[in-house]
C-alpha cells in the first residue's frame, strides 16, 4: 500500500496517471482523449473529449447490480415521514421528473432553479435536470425574496421547482409567497413554476398559467423513460451561488466529468465508504456539502445516502445517533456547530444507541476547536476527521485521507492537502512562501484539480480577477483564508483574510448584510463585521448610523429600531443574515481616504487590540464603537 505522502506526490508529479486511474471508476459514453488541458491558465479542462452523464453515473449504472438496494432514505422528524427509495425506485422518480421538465421545454444547457426544503423531490429535481443535460441552480430555502431574485436574474432559469413550505422546529416555513415576490422583483423570471404541495400552507396562492402542480404533472408522466443527454466532460452540471466581498453573489460553475471523478474517488480515498454502505450527511442541499455528499458522491459510489429534515435535538438529542444505529451508518459528515449544540445535551443520549457501525465522523464548514473534537471523539468512540474546503472546491482541500493511509490526526488541524491539491502558504504582501508556524494566505497552485469550479457563471473575467490575481506576482488560487503549517506538515486554518464571515459553516458577505440593513429607510450608513462566537464560529454584528439620531435617543427607541432592522434583513436577505447584534453610533471609523476600518471594528468587538490606527480620520469613531459595545 502506498503511503499518503507517496500518493500525494504522484498526484502532482504525474497528474495524467493519477486521475486516469480514478476516471476508470466512472462510466464514459465516449472515452476522453486527454486527461488535462491547461493551455489557457488558469482555466483547466479535465478529461477532454470524454462524454458522460452525471445522472447515468449516479443512478442508471447501478440498476443491474443494485436495483433493489436502498439509494435514498428520507427521514423527517418535522412531519414524521420516513421513506426509502431503492435505486430502481429512484430511477423511476427521476425519469418521471425529467419528462416533466421536457414537457415544459427544458433541454440541454437550460437552467432549472430549485428552491426546496429537504424533501426527496429536491434530489429528484437535481438528478432529472442533469439527466437531460440542463444546469441546476439550487438556492437555499432560507434566502429571502430579494436574494432569490438576484440568483434568478443571474441564472435566467426556464423553470423553477419549489414547494409550498418547509418545516423547522415544528413550525411551517412558507416558501410560495417568497417565490411570488422574487418573481415579481426579477427581470428574467422563469415561465413556469412546478410546486410540490406538502399541505403545509393552506394560504398558498397559485398563478394561473405559470404555476403547475407537481403531483398532477407526475401522474401525467408516470412510467416515463427519458434517455440521458451525454455531455462533454467540461460542460456545466450546475451553478451554486456563494457570497463574496461585493453585494452580488458569485455563481460557482461546476463541470460534469471532473466533478464525477473527484467525488467518486473521494468516497474511497477520504470518506472510506464502500458501495452498498450508508453515509449520513447532515447538511442542506442548498449548500455545497449537500450537493456533493448528500446527493452526488454517495450515489456515484453506489452507496445509500440519508436525507434528514429536522433539527439535531428534536424529538430529542439522540435522534442522529438513533439514525446511525438503525441504518448502520458507516460514515457521518456534520459541522462543528451541530456538534457543539449536541455537546450541551445529556451525554446519555449518545450512549443509548449502538454506534458500532460508524467508522468516522467528518466535520467541516468552520474551524473545529480542540475541546469539541476531543469531546465528540471520546463520547462517540470513533475517530473525528476535521477537514477544510469551500463551495468553490466542491470537495475537500485539506483532509486526512484514511482510505489511502490512516495518518495520525491532530486536534484543531484538518491535516494535509488532499491528493491533487498543491497547497502553499504565502505572504499577503510579497507572495513569498512563509516559514513553519508562520501565518500565510492559504493558496493553491493551479491547475485546480478535477471537481473544483471551472469559472464564475457568465463571467470568466471575475473568475480570474477574484481568485487568481490577489497574491502579488503569482497566479495562484486564493482561498482568502489564513493558515499556518507546523513542522510535521499539519495545517491549521485561522480565518478569513477578506470581508466574508462564516456563520455555522455558511459563508456570508458582510457587504450583502450591509446592503440589507441599508434597505431600511432610516439608516444612513452601516458596517458589519464577523465576531467570534462560541457556538456558531462567527456572528455578524452591525454598527449603524441613523439618519435621525432622535429615533435612538432612549432605550425604547433603540429597541424599536433594532427590531425594524432585523425585520428588514429578514425580508431582504433571510434570517440566515440576521445580525447577532445591532449597535448605533454617529460615525464609523474610516481612513482618511474613506475606507471602513472593519478589522479594527472587529478587533474591538472581540476584545483585541485594534492595530495600527495612524490612517484613521477621526479617532473618536473608534471610541464610539467601544462605548456601544460596553452598553450592549
Amino acid at each position: 500500500m502506498a503511503t499518503y505522502a507517496e500518493t500525494h506526490r504522484l498526484s502532482l508529479a504525474d497528474r495524467d496517471a493519477f486521475w486516469r486511474e480514478r476516471a476508470a471508476l466512472i462510466d464514459w459514453q465516449t472515452p476522453f482523449s486527454r486527461v488535462l488541458d491547461y493551455d489557457r491558465p488558469p482555466f483547466a479542462r479535465w478529461f477532454v473529449g470524454g462524454r458522460l452523464n452525471l445522472c447515468h453515473n449516479a443512478v442508471d449504472r447501478h440498476l443491474a447490480a443494485r436495483g433493489e438496494q436502498a439509494a435514498l432514505i428520507f427521514i423527517s422528524t418535522e412531519t414524521g415521514q420516513r421513506k426509502s427509495y431503492t435505486y430502481g425506485e429512484l430511477a423511476s422518480e427521476v425519469n418521471r421528473l425529467a419528462a416533466m421538465l421536457h414537457s415544459q421545454g427544458v433541454g440541454k444547457g437550460d437552467r432549472v432553479l430549485i428552491y426546496m426544503p429537504m424533501i426527496p423531490e429536491a434530489v429528484f429535481a437535481m438528478l432529472a435536470t442533469v439527466r437531460i443535460g440542463a444546469v441546476h441552480s439550487v438556492v437555499f430555502g432560507g434566502f429571502a425574496a430579494a436574494s432569490l431574485a438576484t440568483r434568478i436574474d443571474d441564472a435566467t432559469p426556464k423553470v423553477m421547482v419549489t414547494a409550498d413550505a418547509g418545516m423547522r422546529g415544528g413550525k411551517s416555513v412558507p416558501y410560495k409567497h417568497l417565490v411570488d415576490e422574487a418573481l415579481r422583483l426579477a427581470k428574467h423570471p422563469p415561465a413556469k413554476v412546478i410546486i410540490v404541495d406538502r399541505g403545509l400552507d393552506r394560504q398558498m396562492k397559485r398563478t394561473p398559467g405559470r404555476d403547475m402542480d407537481y403531483a398532477s404533472l407526475a401522474a401525467e408522466h408516470a412510467g416515463a423513460c427519458v434517455p440521458c443527454e451525454w455531455l462533454e466532460s467540461s460542460e456545466p452540471s450546475y451553478i451554486l451561488y456563494t457570497s463574496g466581498t461585493t453585494g452580488k453573489p458569485k455563481g460557482v460553475q461546476r463541470d460534469t466529468g471532473g466533478y464525477a471523478v473527484a467525488l467518486n474517488a473521494s468516497m474511497r480515498d477520504i470518506f472510506c465508504v464502500k458501495p452498498g454502505e450508508t453515509m449520513f450527511t447532515t447538511s442542506d442541499i442548498g449548500w455545497v456539502v449537500g450537493h456533493s455528499y448528500i446527493v452526488y458522491a454517495p450515489l456515484l459510489n453506489g452507496s445509500t445516502t440519508i436525507m434528514y429534515e429536522g433539527l439535531p435535538i428534536r424529538p430529542d438529542p439522540g435522534i442522529w445517533w438513533q439514525i446511525v444505529a438503525e441504518h448502520r451508518v458507516r460514515t457521518m459528515f456534520s459541522s462543528p456547530t451541530a456538534i457543539r449544540v449536541l455537546k450541551k445535551q445529556d451525554p446519555a443520549y449518545m450512549k443509548k444507541y449502538d454506534l458500532s457501525s460508524m467508522n468516522y465522523l467528518f466535520l467541516a464548514g468552520e474551524p473545529l476547536d480542540e475541546p469539541t473534537a476531543r469531546w465528540a471523539s471520546e463520547s462517540l468512540g470513533v475517530p473525528i476527521v476535521d477537514h477544510y474546503w469551500q463551495t468553490e472546491s466542491g470537495w475537500p482541500i485539506l483532509t486526512a485521507s484514511p482510505g489511502i493511509e490512516d495518518t495520525p490526526r491532530k486536534f484543531g488541524s484538518p491535516s494535509f492537502p488532499a491528493c491533487g491539491y498543491e497547497v502553499k502558504l504565502l505572504d499577503e504582501a510579497t507572495g513569498k512562501e512563509v516559514g513553519v508556524d508562520q501565518k500565510g494566505v492559504l493558496a493553491i497552485v493551479p491547475p485546480l484539480p478535477p471537481g473544483c469550479m471551472s469559472t464564475v457563471w457568465g463571467d470568466d473575467e471575475r473568475f480570474v480577477k477574484t481568485y487568481f490575481e490577489t497574491v502579488p506576482g503569482r497566479m495562484v488560487y486564493s482561498t482568502f483564508d489564513w493558515a499556518t503549517c507546523d513542522a510535521d506538515g499539519y495545517y491549521f486554518v485561522l480565518g478569513r483574510t477578506d470581508d466574508v464571515i462564516n456563520v455555522a459553516g455558511h459563508r456570508l458577505g458582510t457587504r450583502e448584510i450591509e446592503e440589507a440593513v441599508q434597505a431600511h429607510p432610516g439608516i444612513a450608513e452601516v458596517a458589519v463585521v464577523g465576531v467570534a462566537d462560541a457556538l456558531k464560529g462567527q456572528l455578524p454584528v452591525a454598527f449603524a448610523v441613523v439618519k435621525d439620531p432622535a429615533r435612538v435617543a432612549d432605550a425604547s427607541g433603540v429597541a424599536a429600531m433594532r427590531k425594524e432592522i432585523m425585520d428588514t434583513v429578514d425580508r431582504e436577505l433571510g434570517a440566515i443574515g440576521r445580525p447577532g447584534a445591532v449597535h448605533f453610533v454617529s460615525l464609523l471609523p474610516k481612513t482618511r481616504s474613506g475606507k471602513l476600518l472593519r478589522r479594527s471594528i472587529q478587533a474591538l468587538a472581540e476584545g483585541r487590540d485594534p492595530g495600527d490606527l495612524t490612517t484613521i480620520e477621526d479617532p473618536g469613531a473608534l471610541e464610539q464603537i467601544r462605548q456601544a459595545l460596553l452598553l450592549r
